[in-house]
């Protein structure tokens, strides 16, 4: 061959490694700066720099490290394959048959070096995708519920939307955009420089309007894709806005059929099928007027994008063939020249065709720093001061009013002791639940000191049972953790509370929220109480689904079986008062009194 492959391809790697040290140099201390000067990387720090923290594990900075090399080896193996097509197309055009075959052999190694990199390359980032959105979603998922965010999140002036879609789909968005984007650009930086070298040798004067301009394939290709990229960016700036209102006109869409599902029965006792088909389209058709604004300004942002790129195909080929034809180079060269050009055509081009993910990415960045910002705000909000007592309640100074500001009940004091029951009475409105939210440190309008037992030592019963997914031993036992050598306790409570048809279902895996009735439930929340044997149970029209001959006998089991547990009960019927040695009547105007009282139902 006339051309010494051989030292070019030499003197290229030499002058690619020290290319590609500064370029990665240059690279890690602008991603620095990035990171602690600009929104976004403020936003991305706050996410992700404790799982890059060295103190925490240095395995996430090695995997992210030997990914970067990847990449790095990645614009190698190109580099070396655009000397290939020289010396292969040269090789065809002389005829050479020696060469030819050569040049197959060296292909043989580089294609597999390159399936061999490709692979190892894939099995690398999933492994780092799966390790980090594990440990983001553990974060997100811990910060959600400290301080009670998840609940108290609603009290927010601008409550977070659809928290379930940031947990799960928000996170695998952002675990696998961060590090394509990062790895992505890397590679362009990288694969910018490499072939700018190559791009540069290839090159030749040319005039324009009398004027030389030398190595014009070069200056050509950088002004043609920067003036292409300004165009781009501005077509494409509203795709971030039209990415986050799709996000969420999305999760707002599946949150309503979720509803729907969840209150079927009583959406079909109402006969509200037509209301609620109605209120899915409204959501559906918000959704669907966005996605067609999506459609159009994508067809402006490609269009331009996939132009720019069937230009830059022909390009270099037009640059070139004065030279090829004047037989100045060959066809290696020229085949070089077009595959060098398109490499710093897509390196350039890489964050114009890439704006349509970086505006999905921030769309991402916004949902999730914005949770954490909720959930910081929802733990912070107000809440009375709650002290663990034992076997005891007392409350002391305690305010509780509503979201305007009005007051439910003022400068309440009672203290209650071991066996002994409180009665919350009071005209609807008055703040009888609020008054448990706020003992329970839920309610944020609320200041005072309570009182009481903690932790799996008190227990909250409301009128509509939670039942957590499972079998039937998790329902039983929770919030305490269900054990096969519990059944026996298990089953003697559910024969207590009426339900001894359930005794032998411990093991089936159920909705059972949706199995059993509203009075089941409640019946179910009691065995709950005979189980776990609280020190205090707060009681919220727990008995309102079941008959009275039925709520005597349940309020009689709990005071037999449980005679040192404290009862607090909010209830409307007079047949409760003889099971309560305490009454609380409340007005809702802020007045309250305490009267104590003979509760016969305690002295049987």
């Amino acid at each position: 061959m006339d051309m010494n492959w051989h030292q070019a391809l030499q003197a290229s790697l030499s002058w690619l490694a020290i290319a590609s040290l500064v370029t990665l140099g240059c690279f890690i201390a602008a991603a620095f700066l990035a990171v602690y000067c600009t929104r976004w990387g403020a936003q991305f720090w706050q996410l992700a720099g404790p799982y890059f923290s060295w103190r925490r594990s240095w395995r996430p900075l090695l995997a992210f490290a030997l990914l970067l090399v990847l990449t790095l080896f990645a614009v190698r193996l190109n580099v070396l394959f655009s000397f290939w097509y020289n010396g292969f197309y040269s090789a065809l055009q002389a005829l050479d048959q020696t060469a030819f075959w050569y040049m197959l052999g060296v292909f043989a190694v580089l294609a597999t070096i390159h399936v061999l990199r490709s692979l190892f390359t894939f099995y690398v980032t999933q492994a780092f995708n799966i390790r980090w959105r594990v440990w983001l979603t553990e974060r997100l998922t811990a910060d959600w519920m400290h301080g009670d965010a998840y609940y108290r999140g609603q009290f927010l002036a601008e409550p977070v939307d659809n928290p379930d879609q940031r947990i799960e789909l928000d996170v695998n968005n952002f675990v696998t955009g961060s590090l394509s984007l990062a790895l992505g650009a890397v590679g362009a930086v990288v694969s910018l420089v490499a072939f700018t070298g190559i791009l540069w040798g290839l090159s030749a004067p040319l005039a324009v309007a009398g004027v030389e301009i030398p190595r014009a394939m070069v200056f050509a290709v950088y002004i043609y894709v920067l003036i292409a990229t300004w165009i781009a960016f501005r077509l494409g700036q509203p795709l971030i806005r039209l990415n986050f209102l799709n996000e969420k006109l999305t999760a707002n869409f599946r949150y309503a059929l979720m509803r729907l599902r969840e209150n079927a029965e009583n959406i079909a006792f109402y006969q509200g099928a037509q209301v609620e088909r109605g209120t899915l389209l409204g959501r559906f058709f918000a959704l669907i007027g966005n996605a067609w604004a999506l459609v159009f300004r994508n067809l402006k942002f490609s269009g331009f994008n996939l132009g720019v790129s069937q230009v830059a195909v022909v390009f270099p080929f037009i640059l070139q063939a004065p030279r090829f034809f004047s037989g100045a180079i060959k066809l290696g060269d020229v085949m070089q020249t077009a595959q060098a050009f398109g490499q710093v055509q897509d390196s350039l081009s890489f964050f114009r065709e890439s704006y349509d993910t970086f505006a999905q990415y921030r769309a991402t960045l916004d949902r999730l720093t914005g949770f954490l910002d909720a959930n910081q705000q929802a733990s912070e909000l107000p809440r009375v001061t709650t002290v663990d007592q034992a076997h005891a309640l007392g409350i002391h100074g305690l305010q509780v009013r509503r979201p305007d500001g009005h007051a439910l009940i003022a400068d309440l004091d009672l203290n209650l002791h071991s066996g002994q029951a409180l009665l919350i009475k009071g005209p609807s409105g008055s703040g009888k639940t609020t008054l448990l939210r706020a003992l329970a440190g839920l309610w944020p309008h609320a200041e005072g000191e309570v009182r009481r037992p903690l932790g799996t030592q008190a227990l909250f019963l409301s009128q509509r049972p939670y039942l957590p997914l499972g079998d039937l031993r998790t329902a039983i036992a929770y919030p305490a953790q269900g054990a096969p050598g519990d059944d026996a306790r298990m089953q003697q409570a559910l024969r207590q509370v009426n339900l001894a048809h359930l005794a032998e279902r411990l093991d089936e895996q159920r909705d059972w929220s949706r199995i059993l009735s509203l009075g089941e439930q409640q019946r179910l929340a009691f065995s709950r109480v005979l189980f776990n044997q609280p020190q205090v149970v707060f009681l919220d029209e727990s008995t309102s689904a079941m008959d009275e001959g039925l709520e005597h006998a349940l309020y009689s089991l709990l005071r037999a079986e449980l005679p040192a547990t404290l009862l607090v009960s909010v209830g409307h019927r007079s047949t409760l008062a003889g099971f309560h040695s305490h009454r609380l009547e409340v007005d809702g105007q802020g007045g309250w009194s305490l009267l104590e009282q003979q509760p016969a139902a305690m002295t049987l």
